[in-house]
């Protein structure tokens, strides 16, 4: 099956989308109760359900490219973290069992699983704790530059601290709310200890180049995870759903074809 061509048109302003459109490709914005947050996502397709999972410095809108090419064969769901989007409510941080409580409270509202699990950097990272401990929710588990194989590299750990600093001393909001750990948690996430035990088939997408994470930490996750397989593409950066958005959408489509 060809990846549909991504349509401008089909793809309005996220927050002034009307919920009652029913053309084909259209993208919803659609708001649910989640536990005692109010939960903004986007929807659009049918078929197979897929939930993607927005990385560390972005929201749903990072993911708008994939779901409008992707939404003649599949039903593609994406929420914007707590902490993120317009409704972001407390910014000073969130525990890594925050985000995963608030997605696994969203996807067992949306009902029609197992899902195909999509995550991009803390998204990602989030999915991988959701496989591990509730495989039965997981079709199949898709991890994008991911955090937990690797400690942040010195070059991203000066770049994050950059973007905080300049924007304290412009006094703009924070680009991102701060990733806690509780006492005795390592403070990257790390998870390689656990990765033997995932029994979800998994595909690991990274950039050769990623300023933040590097490809060593996925080449050691894919010898770690039985049924893993691993797909570099090229060039420098830390999102290639985004920067190698068509190669990305043809590797999503033609991995969640097989089960």
């Amino acid at each position: 099956m060809k990846v549909k061509p991504i349509a401008r048109a089909d793809i309005t302003n996220r927050y002034q989308i009307s919920t009652d459109l029913q053309t084909e490709g259209a993208i919803q914005s659609l708001k649910l109760k989640v536990n005692s947050h109010q939960a903004r996502y986007l929807k659009a397709g049918r078929g197979p359900s897929v939930v993607l999972l927005h990385g560390i410095a972005s929201d749903s809108r990072d993911w708008l490219g994939t779901i409008a090419a992707l939404s003649s064969c599949r039903c593609l769901y994406a929420p914007d973290l707590i902490g993120y989007g317009p409704d972001g409510e407390d910014n000073s941080g969130y525990y890594l069992s925050d985000l995963v409580e608030f997605t696994l409270g969203f996807i067992q509202t949306l009902g029609r699983g197992p899902h195909v699990l999509v995550g991009h950097s803390v998204g990602g990272r989030v999915c991988l704790e959701i496989a591990l401990r509730h495989p039965e929710m997981v079709r199949r588990l898709v991890l994008v530059d991911t955090l937990g194989f690797s400690r942040l590299a010195r070059w991203g750990s000066f770049l994050i601290s950059a973007i905080w600093g300049v924007a304290k001393v412009l006094r703009r909001p924070q680009p991102h709310p701060r990733l806690l750990k509780k006492d005795g948690q390592d403070k990257d996430w790390l998870c390689l200890e656990e990765l033997p035990g995932l029994k979800v088939p998994t595909l690991i997408v990274w950039s050769r180049h990623d300023p933040y994470f590097p490809l060593s930490g996925a080449l050691r996750a894919k010898e770690l995870i039985p049924e893993a397989r691993l797909e570099i593409l090229p060039g420098y950066g830390h999102a290639p759903h985004v920067q190698k958005r068509d190669l990305f959408n043809s590797l999503l489509l033609s991995f969640t074809d097989h089960d």
